[in-house]
């Protein structure tokens, strides 16, 4: 179905929650007839359209969500491939897009999306700050999350359409990927492919798979960045790669002759093809919230993407230097009585968590579990061993963590039943000189609406103990 068809057609959005509410007011906007469904309630102050060509329909039945004279089905992320909706829409022949499809075929605007298991929103953070500092409208869109950033691509879109935006620097999930077509980003990067949502997918061959959709629909003139350290993201890289490729490294040499980023003499080092090598800034001047070899790997793919997109050095190294980092996300909290509470609620499975414990310059308290995605636990046990004096475990996933560790010679385990029970057990256990560490690697959903809520909850509870503590 062509864009231009929409205007006066029936198109069905499943999923009403961010995603679907986007666009819904795309479609609005685009003159298309919308019924907006969800398998609960719906809640109305939610969906920002106006003019009453918007209708909500909770608690739908496949009938109900795609009735028969749909011309499209635009889906949001949360709802899975095989819901019945979307089973009887592809039965019917009636195309099925997912909302940054949608919103990438609206969008007035070049569109550079980032994906990955890990660092998805520190990359795209960076890269919009780096283009905002050379001027340009860029908005941070997509999958990003981290208190009030939390624009849809179809939000995003809508504004490049009003003039407003510039630029769309995109966080891209693999869930958003599933019914892509033909979306194909100006610049797009691959920051890593660990397992993760094999609750969703059949087998990690799966996973990655849909993370490599990113780059199908991508041409000559385009670019694609891979971080040549992970092993999964360099084989999608040496598959058939048809937009111009750059490796990044956090090594000291670059991984192949054409473009690259690396770090040369311990610089972050960007060489763009046709164009002279750009020594940035010593890794030792970042920003303080970009520790760790995760981060230098993050800094290179972001400063790749801006100069790419026209970003002067001067923006990109200013950027590197003042990052203030990302909510939830490694966030220092506040200090009490000589310890550092460290927010890391964003760490949603156990590579992340390895990184972000690697990353620690002092012993770690940490608190672990959630809700399970079928993950395996076994590597935090030997980072554990070298960085956690303790663990506390709360959540679904406690008595897995708790037989892995156990399993794997780690002790030190205390249990909680509530977040407020552990943040005060690893306060009790922890020494001056040490860090309390929320760092899940686990999702949200068994105690808390999504990882922000839990996020923000651990930030009162530190904020009552250093309270409490002066």
């Amino acid at each position: 179905m062509k864009l231009e068809e929409l205007r006066g057609s029936t198109v069905a959005v499943t999923g009403a929650g961010r995603s679907g509410a986007g666009a819904s007011l795309l479609l609005e906007y685009l003159g298309a007839k919308v019924i907006l469904s969800d398998n609960k309630k719906i809640d109305i102050n939610q969906i920002p359209c106006q003019s009453g060509s918007v209708t909500p329909v909770p608690f739908a039945t496949a009938e109900e969500a795609v009735p028969d004279e749909a011309s499209l089905v635009v889906t949001s992320p949360g709802v899975p491939r095989d819901a019945p909706a979307l089973l009887r829409a592809q039965r019917l022949g009636i195309p099925v897009w997912s909302e940054i499809e949608l919103a990438f075929q609206a969008a007035k605007a070049p569109a550079a999306a980032v994906t990955g298991t890990n660092g998805k929103t520190t990359t795209t953070l960076l890269l919009a700050a780096m283009l905002q500092r050379e001027g340009m409208h860029a908005a941070a869109c997509g999958n990003v999350s981290a208190d009030d950033v939390r624009l849809t691509l179809s939000e995003a879109a809508l504004g490049s359409i009003e003039g407003k935006v510039d630029v769309l620097a995109a966080e891209i999930s693999s869930f958003q990927l599933e019914w892509v077509q033909q979306f194909a980003p100006e610049v797009a990067v691959l920051t890593n492919i660990t397992p993760d949502h094999m609750n969703r997918y059949r087998d990690f061959e799966d996973y990655a798979a849909t993370k490599a959709r990113l780059f199908a629909a991508q041409s000559a003139d385009q670019w694609a960045l891979f971080c040549y350290d992970d092993a999964a993201a360099r084989r999608v890289g040496k598959n058939g790669c048809t937009a111009k490729r750059l490796w990044y490294s956090a090594d000291d040499f670059p991984p192949e002759p054409g473009p690259a980023a690396w770090l040369e003499q311990g610089e972050l080092t960007v060489r763009l093809q046709g164009a002279e090598t750009a020594r940035l800034l010593s890794a030792t001047r970042l920003s303080p919230a970009l520790t760790g070899r995760h981060s230098i790997q993050n800094a290179l793919a972001a400063s790749a993407a801006a100069l790419i997109l026209g970003a002067s050095q001067s923006s990109v190294v200013h950027t590197l230097q003042y990052f203030a980092g990302v909510a939830h996300r490694m966030e220092w909290v506040c200090d009490a009585a000589g310890r550092s509470f460290y927010n890391n609620s964003m760490c949603t499975n156990p590579a992340a968590a390895v990184s972000s414990l690697l990353g620690m310059s002092q012993p770690a308290i940490t608190i672990l579990g959630g809700a399970e995605k079928g993950l395996d636990f076994a590597p935090l046990t030997p980072v554990l061993q070298q960085k956690a004096p303790a663990v506390v475990l709360i959540g679904q996933a406690a008595p897995a963590l708790q037989s892995v560790l156990q399993e794997g010679g780690y002790t030190a385990i205390h249990r909680a039943e509530t977040l407020e029970e552990a943040v005060r057990t690893a306060f009790s256990l922890s020494q001056p000189g040490h860090a309390v560490l929320l760092c899940p690697a686990c999702a949200s959903f068994d105690m808390f609406a999504d990882f922000e809520e839990r996020g923000k909850e651990f930030r009162r509870i530190s904020r009552q103990i250093e309270r409490e503590q002066a």
